[in-house]
């Protein structure tokens, strides 16, 4: 079977870490080779940028924080992903370009046209993207049950994390070949097979 490429993305306390998990499990059951990965991180080099990123010990520019993570995002593609890929993998990805996107462009008003160029020199792109919505309750409960320390994007408002789920559904709107948006307030196993009933229609 071809290797496929699917990034999870969506706000604070979608669930992503779990449907990622979760759908790893479905298709290994189907004996399909899964490699699980995140962002930013997913290499040993782009985990120390993002420990930059997230340990909130620099205020950074929009600018900057933008490409820190695309050059933290070159360094996963390259040693990680383009590898998986090239074995008959599937890469499944705990966020990618769209987070950058909605969490620095639409987020933080770091320049659009500038994310667009650095876009386009990243490769593969996702075969799907699934889009995880949830309502500010239900997000907020779930950040406050995982019981960890709050990062720095954790610590930037409602008024920031509003910016960001319009940024998320507008990024979903704009390509819509690529993207699924998935209600994500209900149990693990609910969303589970919402998110696979997505990948079986798209991919399988």
């Amino acid at each position: 079977m071809t290797a496929r490429f699917i990034t999870f993305e969506g706000g604070e306390g979608a669930g992503k870490s779990t449907q990622v998990r979760a759908l790893a499990e479905r298709l290994r059951a189907r004996g399909i080779g899964v490699v699980t990965t995140r962002e930013p991180g997913g290499a040993p080099g782009a985990e120390m940028l993002r420990d930059l990123l997230l340990g909130g010990r620099l205020d950074l520019a929009p600018l900057a924080e933008m490409m820190l993570h695309f050059a933290a995002r070159a360094e996963h593609v390259a040693r990680t992903i383009r590898p998986a890929l090239a074995d008959g993998n599937w890469v499944l990805c705990d966020r990618f370009f769209d987070s950058t996107g909605a969490y620095q462009v639409y987020g933080q008003g770091a320049d659009a046209g500038a994310f667009a160029a650095l876009k386009r020199l990243i490769a593969p792109h996702p075969d799907l993207t699934l889009v995880l919505t949830v309502s500010p309750q239900v997000a907020a409960a779930r950040e406050a049950a995982r019981g960890r320390a709050a990062d720095r994007y954790d610590r930037l408002g409602a008024a920031f994390h509003a910016r960001v789920a319009d940024g998320f559904a507008r990024i979903a709107a704009a390509e819509p070949a690529r993207c699924v948006v998935v209600e994500a307030d209900g149990s693990v196993d609910e969303v589970a097979a919402l998110v696979f009933d997505v990948v079986r229609e798209r991919l399988l």
